[in-house]
């Protein structure tokens, strides 16, 4: 059996000690001991990209291209030049001007670019998952890459899909597309496709266990802590939206601030050697999360690729210019600590990289500023001296995103509750709307740096993962807009009214916010460790009062997860609730539009909303053990959030999946067919063999000294700017030691620098063994919208989930998430339409940790693929036996 972590090597030498004395090393710093059986052994050496077929001419020209660079350009690729440095974009790697290579440009973030302007503010990660809607996630991705294009930014610093939303409370969950590793990873490639199709790279992230703000980082007193993962859980659950998005070519990958099993995921072997490069077959790169950089030698052997934004976490703020690459890898290469073949693989992956997303051809460089909103500014913002030019030519790249946006933003709202058909209303109700919540920051909409507070309207949560708007829709306008009657008290606590007439209707908006630990929201560190799952500003109250005092109420929700409804939700003046999730700039009229029965709604939930929050198991809640290293252990397993819930027998309050609508859809003539039409083995086909690299035919020799001499003219050093130079005496001192071998790096322990031979069973090129992604089966299902009379047409959305076969040797959830498909119209009454759901052969397979491979249980055993619109409201069901279906079925769960 296989799980897994690594230790780091105790020894830096040829790299700086400064870590000792500012992050602090592993070896000084308490933890807590990891769980018994949460180790694993190192994998090593890094497997060299380059074995795709698809990824074939970019390692061709990429190889020809690096074997012409020095030692020192080589390692002025893997890695950002410094914090606040010269390059107008959060991240910004150095250069080989001499061949024509240029400085990449590093942009957050998942729903929009960060930090600057005529860009859209598009809905968060969990809003899109909410539509359920794969061409619609996909033209967002789509608007995405545009806009990242059109900025001149090479890299899209998403999609995030860890956090996955194992915790409830969790502060970025929101940037991800829901709890549920299916949807997550249909929705990750999704995004993946569209932005890259732009020629952007897109970098899936945070590779893994980021599953909590709390305690994530590294700092003098403490190390992150430690998400201990067993092997099971981690393919069938974590790891397979990365494997996902591997499969629809990621560029790159982003690794994660915390620990994995003991080991600094920006320098764990086992997950980016073991896992990533070669079971997954990934030919990407991969980067640091911001100064998550721990060590140097460590990382590079353990397959980091790049560092970003260079600096060491403990040097990055007083700008000291300091760096565990930079001239120290080249340091590191010269005395023999860093193989050559490390960095010619490091150089290699990022320049191929490039050349397969057609970057080399007429991409256009940065025209924008993350650090300045002025048109001029400094060059090179963290310097003590700095030059000034234009650093901002305000490009608009908004183009007619805002239609895709605001479909996003429709489509995603979720209707909970619908008492008598109470909705839609008439525009000529009088309307008494309540709660702040309904309306653009009245200080501006910009006025919170990267959204770290919560007033006014919640569009998205906080931290790098927002963006500017560059307008807001907000709900209050638009109600004004369309309804004749409109009265609004802007206040949290409920006021003095008039007595109610009888058809006077009440609108409560409340939220609830989320977002990264850089900032402390109201108390909140990220993580809603000090709200929990409940409203902000007293929302509870809110509602429950204008319940007392209106017969008519209305309750919008803004959150960026689960909130706990029992207070107000049985209330019968409560007559509808809408979950708008995270809207972005069209906050308004994708709402209103759907009050007054413009169109039906269509979303649906992308996590569970429990009776209460101790449903859950105390294994997913926030975790901190302060001077001492955090364990975050995952003792839950494969089972979280609807998963735990059915297994344990525990009703929710709305299920994952829930989603009401104005039509009334029926799902019939379902169908199900073998692809190919014939049994499946228990074992998948065996991979492929692993082909040869181009990087092998890389130069490997000591290189001389020379190449690593600061330039004799031409370069005027800028005070923290990092270089990969060396002052001659320094570089000559290191090739002296390479050369006589003289110095014994202390490589951790199993290291070896000859590529491996052996290869995993279950690996191929992205993604794994190609056979695992082979269609299994393929069910259709019609669905008809039953309503007569003028009820608004609606989208339906089928969700098609697992059952395994009883008596299998795996324990098993009851139901799990395998697929969702969306009417591409909406149905009116009487109007029907097919869809199609489809299942892999990774789709009814478990992970077996003995023969660490993908096995299908008992193959011509009974698998019943559960359809319907929600987790808990499945009533067909397809039979893999008999290849039958049934209909008007008690729900399995």
């Amino acid at each position: 059996m296989v799980v897994f972590a690594m230790g780091c090597p105790s020894g830096l030498r040829g790299l700086s000690l400064a870590l000792l004395a500012s992050t602090a090393s592993a070896a000084v710093i308490p933890r807590d001991p990891i769980p018994d059986g949460f180790v694993a052994p190192p994998y090593y050496p890094s497997p060299y990209g380059g074995w795709a077929d698809d990824w074939a001419e970019s390692y061709s020209k990429a190889t020809k291209l690096v074997s012409q660079m020095t030692v020192a350009e080589k390692v002025n690729i893997t890695a950002g030049t410094g914090l606040f440095m010269v390059g107008r974009c959060v991240g910004n790697t150095g250069s080989v001007p001499r061949l024509g290579f240029p400085q990449l440009c590093l942009q957050d973030g998942p729903l929009g670019i960060r930090s600057t302007d005529n860009n859209t503010a598009f809905p968060a990660g969990i809003t899109t998952g909410a539509t359920f809607n794969k061409e619609l996630i996909y033209q967002r991705g789509v608007a995405l890459g545009e806009e990242f294009r059109g900025k001149g930014a090479n890299f899209y610093l998403g999609p995030s899909v860890g956090a996955l939303g194992r915790k409830p409370r969790g502060g970025r969950n929101w940037e991800g597309f829901g709890s549920d590793p299916v949807l997550q990873a249909i929705a990750g490639a999704e995004t993946i496709k569209g932005v890259q199709e732009q020629g952007v790279i897109a970098t899936l992230k945070h590779l893994i266990g980021n599953e909590q703000e709390l305690y994530r980082m590294y700092n003098p007193f403490q190390r992150a802590y430690s998400a201990n993962i067993d092997d099971r859980t981690m393919h069938e659950v974590y790891l397979w939206p990365f494997a996902e998005g591997v499969r629809a070519g990621a560029g790159s990958i982003m690794s994660a601030y915390n620990d994995v099993n003991g080991s600094a995921a920006s320098q764990n072997s086992y997950l980016l050697n073991g896992l990533l490069k070669d079971e997954l077959g990934f030919q990407g790169f991969v980067m640091t999360d911001w100064l998550s950089q721990i060590s140097g030698v460590a990382a590079a052997l353990a397959g980091l690729d790049m560092s970003m934004p260079g600096d060491t976490i403990g040097n990055a703020i007083p700008l000291t210019g300091h760096s565990h690459w930079m001239y120290e890898l080249t340091r590191s290469v010269l005395n023999g600590s860093v193989p050559v073949d490390r960095l010619n693989d490091m150089a290699t992956r990022i320049v191929a990289t490039w050349y397969q997303f057609g970057q080399d051809k007429d991409f256009p460089p940065p025209n924008f500023s993350t650090n300045t909103a002025d048109r001029e500014g400094p060059l090179y913002p963290g310097a003590l001296f700095s030059p000034s030019g234009v650093v901002n030519e305000y490009v608009n790249v908004q183009g007619d995103h805002k239609v895709v946006a605001k479909q996003v933003a429709q489509e995603a709202i979720t209707l909970l509750k619908n008492d008598g058909g109470f909705l839609p209303l008439s525009t000529s109700t009088p309307l008494f709307v309540f709660g702040t919540d309904a309306q653009a920051d009245p200080r501006g909409i910009n006025s919170c740096v990267d959204k770290s507070c919560n007033r006014g309207l919640l569009g998205m949560g906080w931290g790098s993962g927002s963006a500017n708007y560059p307008y807001l829709d907000d709900p209050i306008s638009s109600l004004r807009r369309k309804a004749a009657n409109v009265t609004y008290y802007a206040t949290n606590s409920f006021p003095s009214v008039q007595t109610p007439g009888g058809g006077d209707t009440a609108i409560v908006f409340i939220s609830s916010d989320g977002g990264e630990n850089t900032y402390t929201v109201e108390g909140n560190h990220g993580d809603r460790d000090a709200s929990g799952l409940v409203a902000w500003y007293n929302g509870d109250e809110l509602v429950q009062k204008a319940a007392a005092k209106y017969s008519n109420v209305v309750v919008v929700v803004h959150t960026v997860g689960p909130i706990v409804v029992e207070p107000w939700i049985d209330l019968p003046s409560v007559k509808a609730v809408l979950v708008a999730h995270l809207p972005g700039q069209e906050a308004g009229d994708s709402l209103t539009e759907l009050l007054f029965g413009e169109a039906s709604p269509s979303g649906h939930l992308p996590y569970t909303i429990p009776v209460s929050e101790k449903d859950f198991p105390d294994s997913v809640g926030l975790v901190a053990t302060p001077l001492s290293q955090t364990q975050d252990t995952y003792s839950e397993g494969i089972y979280i959030d609807y998963r735990y819930l059915n297994k344990h027998g525990i009703k929710p309050r709305f299920a994952f999946g829930h989603g009401l609508s104005y039509a009334s859809f029926t799902f019939s003539n379902a169908t199900i067919k073998r692809v190919p039409n014939a049994p499946l083995s228990e074992e998948p086909p065996a991979r492929p063999p692993k082909l040869a690299s181009p990087i092998a035919g890389l130069d490997v020799s000591l290189p001389d000294a020379t190449e690593a001499y600061y330039p004799e003219s031409g370069l005027d050093r800028i005070w923290r700017y990092l270089y990969p130079w060396l002052d001659k005496g320094d570089a000559d001192k290191a090739y002296t030691i390479g050369v006589e071998g003289r110095e014994k790096y202390p490589y951790p322990e199993g290291y070896s620098p000859e590529q491996r031979t052996e290869v995993p069973v279950a690996g191929g090129t992205n993604g794994g063994n190609p056979a695992l992604w082979d269609a299994a089966y393929e069910v259709t299902v019609t669905v008809t919208n039953t309503n007569t009379g003028k009820a608004p047409a609606g989208k339906a959305v089928a969700q098609a989930y697992v059952q395994f076969p009883a008596g299998i040797a795996w324990d098993t959830p009851p139901v799990q998430l395998r697929d969702f498909a969306k009417t591409g119209k909406a149905l009116g009454g009487g109007e029907s339409a097919q869809l199609r759901l489809s299942l892999t052969r990774r789709d009814v397979s478990v992970w077996d940790v003995v023969r660490q491979n993908w096995i299908v249980p008992n193959p011509r055993g009974r698998y019943a693929i559960w359809v319907g619109d929600a987790s808990d409201n499945l009533r067909v069901a397809c039979y893999t036996d008999t290849l039958t279906c049934e209909e008007g079925l008690e729900p399995p769960v």
